[in-house]
């Protein structure tokens, strides 16, 4: 094969071509010789020292080395500039003022609602528990509320299943009754429902925050006067009672009672037993109860004449 080829390639060597124009429109006609130079095919098998370098020669004017000065093991030290001429250096976080107690106050409750004091310093609704509520969880697990601690304890009165009867079959859910009081004339009565116990009671608690009611006392502790209230086919009666008698009721008359502080007094449950018709019930009775001085100063006479 190799020999076939050198042959092939000594005899086009040798070989000259002569070119006439046929036609010219020149005086004179020259003859052009091309000749065919001899060269050779590298051979797959030869090394690499004979292969052609295509690689640019690399000038005199061009530095091709870089860091040959430097040194791999030496530690450079941070220099920075100096500090322009009457520059102030900006103060530290810990040098500054203190914060009062009311920008703590304001910035807590933008963050999380007013504060469970049942003060608003930014003039928010202190009834709205959903913004005291604040979400907590992680990841794996539930998300859940935490509880509130504004000073009102709960109750729950009841926890019924209730059904919806749909087009596509029945929907279960639980209706919870709440009632919430901070044991010093204030107390509330909710309800909510939820396809969750813990949702429902939840809800409910909610609810009877909104509702908030005060209830008038006595220094022993009592009514100040009897008092009937109605609520649906649920009637309530209470009557105050001398200092010692403890509350005597039964049912959710006995557990509003309770959470509003009342330590004297009797109540009775005339006509229907659902425990929400006479919770409130209780709570209506408890709202047309008036204190004596109330009713002096609207009649526009001294206390003591009340009872002449």
């Amino acid at each position: 094969m190799a020999s076939a080829s050198s042959a092939t390639l000594s005899s086009l060597s040798s070989l000259s071509l002569h070119a006439t124009p046929r036609f010219s429109l020149l005086p004179n006609t020259t003859t052009t010789t091309i000749s065919l130079r001899p060269f050779s095919l590298p051979s797959p098998l030869s090394s690499s020292s004979s292969r052609p370098n295509f690689r640019p020669k690399a000038s005199a004017d061009v530095e091709t080395t870089f860091f040959d000065n430097d040194d791999p093991e030496e530690i450079d030290v941070f220099d920075p500039p100096e500090a322009p001429e009457g520059f102030i250096p900006p103060p530290s976080f810990d040098e500054g003022p203190l914060e009062t107690e009311d920008e703590i106050a304001a910035a807590y409750e933008e963050l999380y609602g007013p504060a469970f004091s049942g003060v608003s310093v930014l003039g928010n609704d202190i009834y709205v528990m959903d913004s005291k509520m604040r979400k907590i969880g992680g990841f794996g697990s539930k998300v859940k509320k935490e509880k509130v601690r504004d000073g009102f304890e709960e109750r729950v009165v009841q926890v019924r299943r209730v059904t919806k009867v749909v087009k596509g079959g029945k929907q279960l859910h639980f209706r919870a009754i709440v009632v919430v009081g901070d044991k010093q004339g204030q107390v509330g009565v909710g309800v909510g429902k939820a396809k969750e116990v813990i949702a429902a009671v939840q809800k409910s608690a909610v609810n009877a925050r909104r509702n908030i009611i005060t209830v008038p006392m006595t220094k022993y502790s009592t009514f100040p006067h009897r008092s009937e209230g109605d609520y649906g086919a649920a009637k309530v009666m209470l009557r105050p009672a001398s200092p010692g008698t403890g509350v005597i009721a039964g049912g959710a008359v006995r557990i509003v009672l309770e959470m509003a502080g009342v330590e004297n007094a009797l109540g009775k449950q005339i006509g229907s037993k659902n425990a929400l018709n006479n919770a409130r019930a209780t709570v209506v009775a408890v709202q047309k109860m008036r204190q004596f001085r109330e009713v002096a100063s609207e009649r526009g006479i001294p206390m003591e004449e009340l009872w002449k």
